[in-house]
């Protein structure tokens, strides 16, 4: 079965507004294959659920399978550096190695950890957003969305203040990977950052080696020296790893969820009067109307079937997390903005065993960053039509022009 010529990833005013397009999917069937990326899509609530817990796909086939013997072919030694880094990061891993290095990062993540870190987000947050208001407004995604989760997490890392504006660009190039059909070019910049952010970080474990602090990297140097088996390569994917997924998710969350406030004024509104009260259930909706991680991708490793239709072995299943989280077989109106939703089991940070270990984090960055806004720009407004970044799994504004 076909899926409907409507579904481009590539063709901007999709990426705009993919959710009409969405609701097709879903009324069409429950898994379509899309020949262009060669991908089973997969738009339904309940089939994402259950296929990001089936044992029988997976993030890698290569702890299996051979690329030869999953009817794959090797990717082009050129771009070795990039899949050498991607390929030890625990997103990538599949047990028991994916466990193995889980175990090690969550110490950095319990609520504990998280509740410590909760005075640090507001300064900066409240910091961020009193500048912002002292220029009268601007773009506020490269000036609030972008500077606050990067600071954390680089904070949290150990990464010293005066090599932290290197951060974004690299793990903006190393993301334009995780595209549907990444071009030559999208290839060569991911490449070069790869090994340009290897190296840093490299030099960085071997200073914290040296002199161990109280940061994260200090804490991996540890547990590789205690005998947990972490590699150097693996430390270094989990570092990227972590600050990739440490700031992309919340900057396009806080940019994403900004113009769907404008766009909703009577539930902004509603904000506005509550901030306080409304800000945790708020965060949550927001984060499911409009998700930054729009697809979720995983290889078939056993035949499976969905709907009636047998998916075989060496496919590769595009879960539309961005469908499923409007799906009205899960979700009451989906299509509207609910700030009080309280039933909301949305997959904006994945399910299974590849559950994002910061959802906890970037939900105190939401909640920090927005709650300043509300407080200290009550009459934020704004002045322009968005452009959209033309990314669509990784799915977020360009800019967001404002004023106070």
């Amino acid at each position: 079965m076909q899926a409907p010529a409507a579904f481009d990833p590539w063709r901007p005013s999709f990426v705009a507004d993919p959710y009409p397009v969405y609701a097709a999917l879903r009324d069409r069937g429950r898994a379509q294959y899309f020949e262009p990326s060669r991908q089973w899509l997969i738009p339904r609530y309940e089939d994402v659920r259950a296929l990001l817990r089936d044992r029988r796909l997976g993030r890698t086939y290569l702890h299996r399978f051979s690329h030869e013997e999953f009817g794959r072919t090797a990717p082009p030694p050129e771009h070795e550096p990039f899949h050498t880094l991607n390929d030890h990061g625990m997103l990538d891993l599949e047990p028991p190695d994916h466990t193995r290095l889980r175990r090690l990062v969550s110490k950095a993540f319990t609520p504990r950890m998280v509740e410590r870190l909760a005075p640090t987000v507001e300064r900066l947050a409240n910091e961020l957003v009193e500048s912002f208001v002292a220029e009268g407004g601007g773009d506020l995604v490269a000036a609030v969305a972008e500077p606050l989760p990067v600071a954390v997490i680089a904070e949290m890392l150990g990464i010293p203040p005066g090599d932290r504006a290197a951060l974004r660009p690299w793990s903006a190039d190393i993301c334009g990977m995780y595209e549907l059909n990444p071009g030559e070019e999208t290839a060569r910049r991911a490449v070069r950052a790869s090994v340009e952010f290897s190296a840093y970080l490299r030099e960085l474990i071997a200073a914290r080696r040296r002199a161990p602090g109280e940061d994260l990297i200090s804490g991996l140097v540890a547990a590789h020296d205690e005998g947990d088996r972490l590699t150097e390569q693996e430390m270094i994917s989990t570092c990227v790893l972590l600050l990739n997924a440490g700031h992309e998710a919340t900057v396009n969350s806080t940019g994403n969820g900004w113009l769907a406030l404008f766009r909703n004024p009577d539930e902004l509104a509603l904000l506005r009067s509550d901030p306080d009260g409304l800000l945790p259930t708020a965060v949550d909706e927001l984060l499911r109307y409009d998700t930054p991680l729009q697809l979720f991708e995983r290889w078939v490793l056993d035949d499976i079937e969905v709907g009636g239709t047998v998916i075989p072995r060496g496919s590769e299943v595009a879960l539309l997390f961005g469908s499923a989280n409007r799906d009205p077989e899960r979700f009451r109106d989906p299509d509207r903005l609910d700030l009080s939703r309280a039933d909301n089991p949305h997959f904006s940070f994945g399910g299974g065993i590849h559950y994002c270990l910061g959802a906890p984090l970037a939900r105190l960055e939401l909640t920090a960053s927005f709650g300043a806004l509300l407080r200290r720009a009550p009459g934020l407004r704004l002045v322009a039509e968005p452009r959209w970044n033309p990314g669509f799994v990784i799915r977020g504004l360009r800019e967001l022009l404002v004023e106070v």
